[in-house]
C-alpha cells in the first residue's frame, strides 16, 4: 500500500483528505468579509449536523484544542455555586473532574473504571441522593478505551430529574448520532480535527441560546468566555482574538466532503466498516479487543497487548510506522493495551493494510501468538458478565470534591 505520508490511526489529529490540506494554501484576513462569511457558514453547517431545525441552539467556535473548549463549556455554563456530577470511565472523564477542580466548581465523580459505562440507574441513584447537583457531565466516546457511552439513557434520566446535561462529544460528533431534537442537553463540545476530518486549531461549543444568554459574567476566563465569544460573533461576525484562519478554511472543505459522503449517517457507515474489518482481521491474528461489541465504538479500538514475552510495544510501533501506519499506545491503568483508530480519511482497504502490517510486525518481533495474558482475558470475562446485568453496572466509586 502506497501513501504519501503515514496514515494516522489515532483519535485525532487524523489523516485528512488532499483537498482539505490544499484549502490551507491561501492566506485570509481575520477581519475580511470573506473570512467572516466562512465563519458564519461553518456555524450554520454544524448546527445542521446537530439537527437544530428550530433555531434553539447556536454554535460558538473557539480557538485552541478540544480541552480548551471543554474548559470553556464548564467554566461558562456551570455556575460558581453549581454542583456537577461527572461520569468518568477513562482519562477524559477524569480530565473533566480535574478541570472543575481548577475552576473551583463543586463536583462529584462517579468513576466506573477504565472500561465500564455509566448507566441510567447509577445516575438516578446519585441524583436522588444529592439533590443539589445541578449538572451532569459525560464523555460521549471515551477514547482511552474506545467505549461509546449510553448517551441517550443518561440524557433521559438527567432530564427527568430536572438537571442540566453537558456533553464532551469531542471524538464522536459528526459520525455518532447527536441530534438535539431528540437528545435533551444544554450544550456539547467537539473539535475540528475529529469526525469532521479537519485539522487542529479550534473546537466549537453548541449550546441552547437561553443557556448562552444566562452565561454572561459566569466565566472564570477572558479567553474562554463562551458568552463573550458568542455575543461578539453575533454582533460583528468576527472572532474576538486572532482566529486560526487556515484551519477554518480547511474545515469548510472538510464540511463539504462530510456532506458529500451523506453527512453523519454516511460518515458513521464508513467508520463502522473500518472498525469491523479491523477487528475481524486482528482477531484472525490472535488479538482480542478490550470491549464487547455492545460498547465498542466506531472511533477507536483498544486491543490487549499479546502475552508473548517477545512483544514490545515500542518496537511494534516502530515497525508499524515504517510500514506507513501510526498507531496509539494504550491509556488504561489495569491492563497492557494499544489502540488503533478508525476515523479520518481511511477506508476498509486501509484497515486491511493495517492488519497486514500488524502481521508483519509480529513476525519481525518473533511473536508467535497475539493472545492476551490469562489475567487480562479473565478481566474481559468479568466485564462481559457485568455488562450482561441489565440492572446497571457493579458498584462504582463516587467521590465528592
Amino acid at each position: 500500500m502506497t501513501h504519501a505520508e503515514p496514515y494516522l490511526l489515532t483519535p485525532g489529529p487524523l489523516t485528512t483528505a488532499v483537498s482539505t490540506k490544499a484549502a490551507m494554501q491561501r492566506d485570509w484576513g481575520s477581519w475580511d468579509a470573506d473570512f467572516r462569511a466562512m465563519t458564519a457558514q461553518l456555524r450554520r453547517m454544524l448546527l445542521d449536523i446537530a439537527g437544530d431545525v428550530h433555531g434553539d441552539y447556536d454554535c460558538v467556535p473557539l480557538q485552541g484544542s478540544g480541552s480548551y473548549c471543554v474548559e470553556a463549556m464548564l467554566g461558562s455554563f456551570v455556575p460558581r455555586d453549581g454542583h456537577a456530577l461527572v461520569l468518568a470511565n477513562g482519562a477524559y472523564g477524569k480530565r473533566i473532574a480535574t478541570t472543575l477542580r481548577y475552576l473551583g466548581r463543586r463536583h462529584t465523580v462517579h468513576d466506573t473504571g477504565d472500561y465500564l459505562p455509566p448507566r441510567a440507574a447509577d445516575v438516578e441513584r446519585l441524583l436522588l441522593a444529592q439533590r443539589d447537583i445541578t449538572h451532569v457531565v459525560v464523555v460521549h466516546c471515551e477514547t482511552s478505551s474506545g467505549i461509546l457511552n449510553p448517551l441517550e439513557e443518561i440524557a433521559a434520566v438527567t432530564a427527568r430529574h430536572g438537571r442540566r446535561l453537558l456533553i464532551d462529544s469531542m471524538s464522536a460528533f459528526g459520525a455518532v448520532p447527536l441530534d438535539v431534537r431528540t437528545l435533551p442537553c444544554d450544550a456539547f463540545v467537539s473539535s475540528a480535527n475529529k469526525c469532521i476530518e479537519g485539522v487542529p486549531g479550534f473546537g466549537f461549543v453548541i449550546a441552547k441560546q437561553e443557556v448562552l444568554r444566562a452565561a454572561k459574567g459566569v466565566s472564570h476566563s477572558l479567553a474562554l468566555d463562551v458568552h463573550d465569544q458568542w455575543e461578539t460573533m453575533n454582533r460583528t461576525g468576527q472572532w474576538r482574538f486572532t482566529p486560526p484562519t487556515h484551519a477554518v478554511a480547511a474545515f469548510i472543505e472538510a464540511l463539504r466532503l462530510h456532506a458529500l459522503e451523506g453527512g453523519q449517517p454516511g460518515r458513521l457507515a464508513r467508520y463502522t466498516r473500518n472498525r469491523d474489518v479491523l477487528v475481524a482481521g486482528m482477531r484472525a491474528l490472535g488479538f482480542e479487543p478490550l470491549l464487547t461489541e455492545q460498547w465498542r465504538s466506531p472511533i477507536i479500538v483498544t486491543f490487549f497487548s499479546p502475552a508473548d514475552p517477545a512483544f514490545d510495544f515500542t518496537r511494534f510501533y516502530e515497525r508499524m510506522k515504517a510500514q506507513g501506519f501510526i498507531i496509539y499506545p494504550g491509556k488504561l491503568t489495569d491492563v497492557e493495551s494499544f489502540r488503533i483508530g478508525c476515523i479520518g480519511a481511511l477506508d476498509a482497504d486501509v484497515m486491511r493494510g493495517v492488519v497486514a502490517a500488524c502481521a508483519d510486525a509480529l513476525k519481525a518481533l518473533g511473536v508467535r501468538h497475539a493472545a492476551p495474558a490469562a489475567a487480562d482475558a479473565g478481566a474481559r470475562a468479568a466485564l462481559d458478565t457485568s455488562l450482561a446485568d441489565s440492572s446497571g453496572t457493579p458498584p462504582a466509586t463516587s467521590l465528592a470534591a
